[in-house]
């Protein structure tokens, strides 16, 4: 819904008649301001990533699950394999959902310093862990919450500086 919102918002800033301080590109500006436009492109973009590439690979994990292991690697029974894997469904999701997140991922990175974007985007763990847990029912150890918890920790920090901090060339 988040997505939708931020979606929404980004076409609106683009068909004003009067481009606001907040819908000016970054290309345009000669200097990085801390702008509320760009603030709130940036959260949405990242929330893009942080649920569509763990939930691109929970579905990949859980349709290659269903196709089973390859017995044979022998030519004559590779074309089965192929078309198991292109008949699943599952993973037809996952590779939607990591094109969304590669799309995503690209935007940000048009606008936001990448020592930005990839330690905040690390709170995907964060979600990779949860889908584990509920969705797919794998067991998750107190040690690897706890890092989990020591990552969110590095994720706030970073969430607390600007987005970018380079001029625009």
């Amino acid at each position: 819904m988040l997505a939708l919102a931020c979606f929404v918002e980004l076409q609106r800033c683009a068909r004003r008649q009067t481009k606001p301080a907040i819908c000016t590109p970054l290309w345009r500006s000669r200097r990085m301001s801390s702008s509320p436009g760009l603030h709130f492109k940036t959260y949405c973009m990242l929330l893009i990533m942080v649920i569509f590439a763990p939930l691109g690979n929970v579905m990949l994990g859980k349709g290659m699950k269903s196709v089973g292991s390859a017995v044979s690697w022998a030519p004559s029974e590779l074309p089965h394999i192929i078309s198991l894997v292109l008949k699943s469904g599952f993973i037809w999701l996952g590779v939607a959902s990591l094109l969304t997140f590669f799309v995503a991922y690209m935007l940000i990175l048009s606008w936001a310093d990448f020592s930005y974007v990839q330690p905040a985007s690390s709170i995907a763990l964060l979600v990779v862990a949860l889908l584990g847990y509920f969705y797919l029912g794998e067991r998750i150890s107190p040690l690897h919450w706890a890092g989990i918890v020591v990552i969110c920790l590095g994720v706030f920090v970073v969430g607390n500086t600007p987005p970018r901090t380079t001029e625009v060339r």
